[in-house]
C-alpha cells in the first residue's frame, strides 16, 4: 500500500530562511528586497524537482550576523559527514544564487560549499555556547 511518508533517505537539503525579529526586516536592511529573496528561494526550489526544499522560520538567532539562512542537509549528506551551514548577511543576489547552486547540488555533505559563501559561515547560537563554555576557566 502506498505511503505519503517517503523515507529518510529521499529527503533533500532544506534552505532555511529567518524572518525573525532582525532577519528580513526592512528597517535593519532597507535596500535590500527581502520578500524578492523569498519568493527567489521558493521559486528556485519549486523549479529544482525535489532538490532541495524551503523553510521559513522565526527568529535563528545571531541576529547581529542578520539576514541568517541555514542550508541543512539531506539524510544522505549527513551520513556523508555534512553539518547545517549557517549562511550570515546572507543577501545580495551573488550570494542568493550561490546558496541556490549549492542546495541545487546537494548540500552540505554532498557538495563542496562555494569559496565565496564560506566567507560569509557564521556560528550557530549552540556553537557559540560551546565554545564559551570551553573557553570559562575551571
Amino acid at each position: 500500500m502506498p505511503t505519503a511518508i517517503r523515507p529518510a533517505r529521499g529527503r533533500p537539503c532544506t534552505l532555511v530562511v529567518c524572518r525573525g525579529c532582525c532577519c528580513g526586516q526592512p528597517l535593519k536592511y532597507p535596500g535590500w528586497d527581502h520578500a524578492a529573496q523569498l519568493r527567489r528561494f521558493s521559486a528556485a526550489a519549486t523549479a529544482s524537482e525535489g532538490r532541495f526544499a524551503v523553510r521559513v522560520t522565526d527568529c535563528l538567532g545571531p541576529c547581529d550576523q542578520a539576514n541568517i539562512v541555514v542550508l541543512r542537509p539531506s539524510p544522505e549528506g549527513r551520513r556523508r559527514g555534512g553539518r547545517p551551514a549557517w549562511i550570515g548577511w546572507s543577501m545580495g543576489a551573488d550570494c542568493t544564487e550561490e546558496i541556490i547552486r549549492w542546495a541545487h547540488s546537494g548540500g552540505p555533505g554532498l557538495a563542496p560549499a562555494p569559496l565565496t559563501l564560506e566567507l560569509q559561515f557564521v556560528e550557530s547560537p549552540a556553537e557559540r555556547r560551546r565554545r564559551q563554555d570551553q573557553n570559562r576557566p575551571a
